[in-house]
């Protein structure tokens, strides 16, 4: 048997900037796997906070946590078992009608997921379906815009962890709709582009079963690591179908029943 060696903190490092050079510079990067290895959960999350603590530096405000690869064909593509997470920052949020300039996210992937408001701190207690049910305020349609900063999308599961789940922005819709009002795992989505449907249709069960469990899975994950999920926090439970590549001049809407719509274009230039 392999024995896993640890990066040393350099290495975590030059991971970590080799990340942040590619958006700084607006050119996609090597995977960061060859510094990390393609299996070292721990390494990766490492990474990845170190590029969020980049970001937090230079001003932005951490408002939720997404969830990614809650598919069963996305994690078997990857070769895993379980979902990954990301962290939201101020400066990714946007609301439907909103404008996003197309370079301001590389390589954009938009994929419609449910997003869920807390009122209560996930910070104690079992964390189980129950108390995270009982913690959310409302949900909203939500569309995720995700980006790599890996050249090509060409992606292992630490590559993806380290880039903070390959995160860029997210749009919340207007409509705040009450657990009491609909179940989560029920919910039906079409995603078009330009009035055109882009992905076939999906419900909640696609992520991992009920997008409640996957907030569940999350708030005991943040709470290991030792930052548990907050109130009024933004969690993107995970994608109800698959990603869709967009261009400039796209216009893209998820629809979400009973959640309603949430629409967001994209145009020329950089934000």
């Amino acid at each position: 048997m392999t024995e896993t060696i640890t990066p040393s903190q350099p290495v975590l490092e030059e991971a970590a900037q080799r990340l942040l050079d590619a958006e700084a510079l607006r050119t996609p990067c090597a995977p960061v796997r060859d510094l990390i290895g393609r299996d070292d959960l721990r390494a990766a999350y490492d990474v990845q906070r170190l590029v969020v603590a980049s970001r937090r530096a230079r001003g932005a405000v951490v408002v939720g946590r997404k969830i990614g690869l809650t598919s069963d064909a996305v994690q078997q593509q990857l070769g895993v078992d379980q979902p990954d997470f990301g962290v939201l920052l101020d400066d990714m949020a946007h609301l439907g009608g909103d404008t996003i300039p197309i370079d301001s996210i590389m390589q954009p992937r938009a994929e419609a997921e449910i997003a869920f408001v807390l009122a209560q701190d996930l910070a104690d207690g079992p964390l189980d379906l129950a108390q995270v049910r009982a913690s959310v305020d409302y949900a909203v349609a939500a569309l995720e815009i995700c980006g790599s900063r890996i050249r090509n999308w060409d992606i292992g599961f630490t590559d993806t962890v380290a880039d903070n789940a390959s995160s860029g922005a997210f749009v919340l819709g207007p409509r705040h709709t009450r657990l009491h009002e609909f179940e989560p795992k029920d919910v039906v989505m079409s995603l078009s582009i330009n009035g055109t449907e882009a992905a076939t249709t999906g419900n909640g069960a696609a992520c991992l079963g009920d997008p409640l469990t996957a907030v569940a899975w999350l708030a005991r994950q943040a709470r290991e690591l030792g930052e548990p999920l907050r109130a009024g926090q933004v969690i993107l439970s995970g994608a109800l179908g698959p990603m869709r590549p967009v261009t400039a001049g796209d216009k893209v809407t998820a629809r979400i029943s009973p959640l309603g719509a949430v629409t967001v274009t994209f145009t020329e230039g950089e934000s």
